[in-house]
């Protein structure tokens, strides 16, 4: 095994960067809807759509980055003989001590389960954050956009879904993040200063 840069400098960047502003768009918008008061609802509106522009020019660059780069690549779904593997081994084999079936690398970080997550986090849950909150941010034109039959509440709804969907990537995202590595932190510490074994 070799020690190697798992996650470039900018990998990290916008990994801290929209972690960062997703925690912060969490906790005003559940300020927004009432569930507690850490800010006025007035800043906690302000600081969302900051946060909100913030993450969407944030999300533009990580696009372009996976398109040029190649790294698009990496949420590709893989066979499904794999995935059965990984989900056996998350199911039974980690508790019993078995042996991880897939082998990180560079080219190659993402298991068939994580593949499948990202993917679904990019392809459902973001879309669906983007256009809730953009209607919900722009609900004083829905007439001249020709959306006067939407109903605020139903957009409200479904923004909120999917800002549950997203608390619940992220707990699972970092109960596996922090507990399944071989050394203590060892995949936190990996996204601190890039480095892995390969």
């Amino acid at each position: 095994m070799s020690r190697v840069i798992m996650y470039n400098g900018f990998e990290r960047f916008w990994h801290w960067s929209l972690s960062v502003l997703i925690l912060i768009l969490l906790v005003t918008g559940f300020n927004i809807h009432g569930t507690y008061q850490i800010f006025t609802f007035e800043q906690a509106v302000d600081i969302h759509i900051i946060c909100s522009w913030l993450l969407m020019g944030l999300l533009v660059f990580v696009i372009f980055w996976h398109m040029t780069t190649g790294e698009w690549k990496q949420y590709i779904p893989s066979s499904t003989n794999k995935l059965i593997a990984m989900m056996k081994y998350y199911a039974i084999d980690i508790f019993m001590g078995g042996g991880h079936p897939h082998h990180k690398t560079r080219q190659s970080k993402l298991n068939p389960m994580q593949r499948l997550a990202y993917l679904f986090l990019h392809v459902a849950i973001t879309p669906v954050v983007w256009i809730s909150g953009l209607l919900y941010l722009y609900y004083p034109y829905w007439d001249s956009f020709g959306l006067a039959g939407l109903s605020l509440g139903t957009i409200a709804m479904i923004h909120t879904a999917a800002a549950f969907a997203v608390i619940a990537f992220l707990i699972v995202h970092l109960y596996l993040a922090l507990t399944t590595s071989k050394e203590p932190l060892g995949y936190l510490k990996a996204m601190i200063h890039g480095y892995e074994n390969e």
